[in-house]
């Protein structure tokens, strides 16, 4: 009887002990489909950064310190405190408790792996996407800010689609000027100019090509898209990418973010850039962080992982935060402690904001 017992207790401890070591082998070597979000890197737009430059003959990585916005060409005026850029850490191949350890720790959040990394998509082709968003969000932010600033720009074509209906005829680099006599010069002046007509209809556009001004005809083509309440609808085009840059042949305009993807810099940017092409500080010494998209006429859009970027930008000694209008309702979920939050909706309303934010008067505020 007592051996019987003895041998049960035995029997009992070694399924127990067996189950519990392949629970510690599955929590610690399977991985679950979700990626964890958190804090990521904060960048002062204002500042340097260290940006990989190859390899040294021994294999070794170089690196070079270079301003993250740097303007050559034409006169600067300093700058001073911060304009922080801000990002989200994304951790992949999490196991079981990896994934438990980071929910616990309220720091991060779980999302399904596939809305990071699209099904059919390989890390690196999601990688490459990320870099050629933010060499977009560059060349907005810059326009933006010039255009603000009521420096010479242009709105050229950065790239004609192949099956297009402006192949063979509009060219990359051409200037564009108007678009069936409507003068154009933004993208979204560009886009509501041609979808003002019809699929099939013919249409005069006004450009300037290797320095000549000229005229073309285009056959306009038809895609089937969505509008920003998910209703697809056909959608008038032309085949081709417009973009709006610096008309300034003196000035030379280089922005570095270092390794950060994404389009959601474009706001900080475009305010570095600014600051340092204007008299006075935009920041007043102040840590000032903030996030946002930017299209060329200075707009501001909406961005994923807000909490994630306050707190991220809070952690290294921000005090003043820029929230996109869009993002508020999701940034009053979780405000750190001593950050203050700044609505902002375009570039000249979070110039005028930060102006008031250094002259300690009440600026735009995300409210519940």
């Amino acid at each position: 009887m007592n051996a019987s017992v003895g041998y049960r207790r035995i029997l009992t401890l070694a399924v127990s002990v067996l189950l519990l070591g392949l629970f510690v082998f599955l929590g610690n070597n399977v991985q679950v489909p979700y990626v964890a979000l958190g804090p990521g890197l904060t960048v002062n737009t204002l500042g340097d950064v260290r940006i990989s430059d190859g390899k040294a003959p021994d294999g070794k990585p170089l690196e070079r310190t270079v301003p993250v916005v740097e303007v050559k060409g034409v006169p600067t005026d300093p700058v001073d405190g911060h304009l922080n850029l801000t990002t989200v850490s994304v951790i992949d191949g999490l196991s079981l408790f990896d994934a438990l350890g980071r929910w616990a720790s309220r720091k991060y959040s779980l999302v399904p792996r596939e809305t990071q990394y699209p099904p059919g998509r390989s890390t690196d082709e999601v990688r490459e996407q990320n870099a050629a968003q933010m060499s977009g969000s560059e060349l907005t932010a810059q326009a933006a800010a010039l255009r603000q600033l009521n420096r010479p720009t242009r709105l050229i074509i950065q790239s004609v689609g192949s099956d297009g209906p402006a192949n063979g005829v509009l060219r990359t680099d051409d200037e564009v000027r108007a678009v069936a006599g409507t003068p154009v010069a933004t993208v979204e002046q560009m886009q509501t100019a041609v979808r003002a007509h019809k699929p099939g209809e013919r249409i005069d556009l006004d450009i300037v090509r290797a320095g000549a001004p000229m005229r073309v005809t285009v056959t306009l083509g038809k895609v089937e898209g969505t509008d920003r309440a998910g209703t697809t609808k056909t959608i008038t085009y032309l085949g081709v990418t417009p973009v709006v840059v610096n008309a300034d042949p003196a000035m030379k305009i280089t922005m570095n973010v270092g390794d950060i993807g994404g389009p959601s810099a474009g706001l900080m940017l475009s305010l570095a850039l600014v600051d340092k092409l204007t008299p006075g500080s935009l920041t007043g010494g102040k840590f000032i962080a903030g996030t946002g998209t930017i299209t060329d006429d200075g707009k501001v859009g909406p961005i994923g992982g807000i909490t994630h970027k306050m707190e991220g930008a809070r952690e290294k000694g921000a005090t003043v935060f820029l929230v996109p209008a869009d993002n508020c309702r999701e940034a009053l979920t979780d405000v750190p402690d001593g950050l203050t939050l700044v609505k902002v909706e375009t570039l000249p309303g979070a110039i005028d904001a930060l102006n008031n934010v250094v002259a300690g008067k009440a600026a735009p505020s995300c409210t519940r």
